[in-house]
C-alpha cells in the first residue's frame, strides 16, 4: 500500500488550475454535444463521455512518466505515426471522399492526432540538443523534412487543416529555439512565393472555400452555406444566449448535424449561451494557454520546454483556428476545438499531449 501511495504521490503536484480547466471544458463540451444532437437521437454525447473516461487515466499515467525517457523512443514513435498514415491509403476508411481513419469497431483511429504529437516529441528532442546551432541553416532544414513529410501524407488524405497544424508547430519551436531573423525570415518568404504552387495543389472544394472567404456572397446556397449559417447562429445568441438546447439554427438543421458537434460546436455554444458562454469557455482556454507558457518558462530542461512550446503551438492554434473559420475571419478548414468537439482521437491525443506537460511541470523546479 505505501508503494502505491508513493508511486502517485506525484500527482499532488500537478497543475491542479490547468486540470481544473481541461475537466472544465471536457465537461462543457459533453453538454454541448448533447444540445447539438437533441431531439435526433444523437449518442455521440454517451461515446464523448467513454473517450473521456478512457482518456483521464490515460492524462494522468503520461503526467506520471517521467518525460525525459521520451527522448530514446521520439524517433520510433514518429516511424510508427508515418506507417500509420502510408497504410490509410491501403486500409483506411474512405469518408466524404477523404481517407483519414481507420475503422477499429470501438473508435474511428485517426492517426494523424498522434502523428502531431509524435512530431512534437522529436522536434523537441532535435532543437533540444545543446550540440546544435538553431542560428545555422543546416541545423534548421532536417526538422523541415521531419515537418513536411507527415505534412505531404495528412495533406493527400486530404485534411489540409491538421496538416497546416504541423508548420504551426515548427515555426513555434522554430522561433523559441534560438533561430536568427534571417532565417526565419527566409522561410517567410518561401512561403510567400510557394502560395501559387500550393494553390494548384489545392482540391477544388479547398479552393472554393477560399473564395468565399474573400467574397462572402459568392456561394451562399452551397460553399458558403455552413460559414453563413455559423455566423448567424453566433451573433443571434446576443448577450446570454437562446437557452440550453434552444438554438434554431441548430434545432432546425441550418447548422448541419454533420458539423454542429465537431467543427462548429462554438457556433452552438455561442448561440445558445451567448457572448457570455462563449467568452467563458475562451477564458478556460486561456487558463490553458497561461499554465503552459508559465511551466515553459520554468522549465531548464531545453528539451521538456520545447516539448511544452510545441504542446501550446498545437493547442492554440486549434483554438484560434476554429474559432476565427466560424465566425468567418478564416476560410473553413475543418479543425475541431480541442476537449470540446466530438471525436474519440482527438480527445485522447489532446489529453495526451496535456498530459506530457504535466510530465514537464511535475519534475521541474
Amino acid at each position: 500500500m505505501d508503494n502505491l501511495l508513493k508511486r502517485f504521490s506525484p500527482l499532488a503536484r500537478l497543475d491542479w488550475i490547468a486540470a481544473g480547466a481541461t475537466l472544465a471544458l471536457l465537461t462543457l463540451g459533453v453538454v454541448f454535444i448533447y444540445s447539438a444532437g437533441y431531439g435526433r437521437e444523437s449518442d455521440q454525447w454517451i461515446k464523448q463521455i467513454l473517450f473521456i473516461f478512457i482518456g483521464l487515466p490515460l492524462y494522468l499515467g503520461i503526467a506520471l512518466f517521467d518525460y525525459r525517457r521520451l527522448r530514446d523512443i521520439a524517433p520510433v514513435l514518429y516511424v510508427l505515426g508515418l506507417l500509420l498514415l502510408i497504410g490509410l491509403f491501403f486500409f483506411g476508411m474512405s469518408i466524404y471522399g477523404a481517407k483519414r481513419w481507420y475503422n477499429l469497431r470501438v473508435i474511428f483511429f485517426q492517426p494523424a492526432e498522434v502523428a502531431k504529437v509524435a512530431v512534437i516529441a522529436l522536434l523537441a528532442v532535435w532543437f533540444g540538443d545543446p550540440l546544435r546551432n538553431p542560428r545555422r541553416l543546416k541545423s534548421v532544414m532536417p526538422p523541415l523534412v521531419i515537418t513536411m513529410i507527415p505534412f505531404a501524407l495528412i495533406a493527400a488524405q486530404p485534411d489540409v487543416g491538421t496538416a497546416f497544424i504541423l508548420l504551426c508547430i515548427y515555426g513555434a519551436m522554430l522561433f523559441v529555439s534560438g533561430t536568427s531573423w534571417r532565417i526565419l525570415g527566409m522561410f517567410a518568404l518561401v512561403g510567400i512565393l510557394s502560395l501559387p504552387v500550393a494553390w494548384t495543389m489545392l482540391r477544388p472544394y479547398h479552393r472554393d472555400r477560399i473564395m468565399v472567404f474573400l467574397e462572402p456572397d459568392r456561394d451562399p446556397l452551397g460553399r458558403g452555406w455552413n460559414v453563413r449559417q455559423s455566423q448567424m447562429a453566433v451573433g443571434s445568441g446576443g448577450l446570454h444566449g437562446k437557452g440550453f438546447k434552444q438554438g434554431t439554427q441548430n434545432l432546425l438543421g441550418f447548422l448541419p448535424t454533420t458539423v454542429a458537434p465537431t467543427d462548429f460546436i462554438y457556433s452552438v455554444i455561442a448561440e445558445e449561451k451567448g457572448f457570455v458562454g462563449a467568452t467563458t469557455m475562451l477564458m478556460l482556454y486561456s487558463v490553458i494557454f497561461v499554465a503552459l507558457a508559465r511551466s515553459a518558462l520554468r522549465c531548464s530542461d531545453p528539451f521538456g520546454r520545447l516539448l511544452i512550446v510545441g504542446i501550446l503551438a498545437m493547442f492554440c492554434a486549434h483554438v484560434t483556428i476554429n474559432v476565427a473559420m466560424t465566425v468567418g475571419l478564416m476560410p473553413i478548414i475543418g479543425l475541431p476545438l480541442p476537449l470540446v468537439s466530438y471525436g474519440g482521437s482527438f480527445v485522447l491525443s489532446t489529453l495526451l499531449a496535456l498530459g506530457l506537460a504535466q510530465s514537464v511541470h511535475l519534475r521541474t523546479g
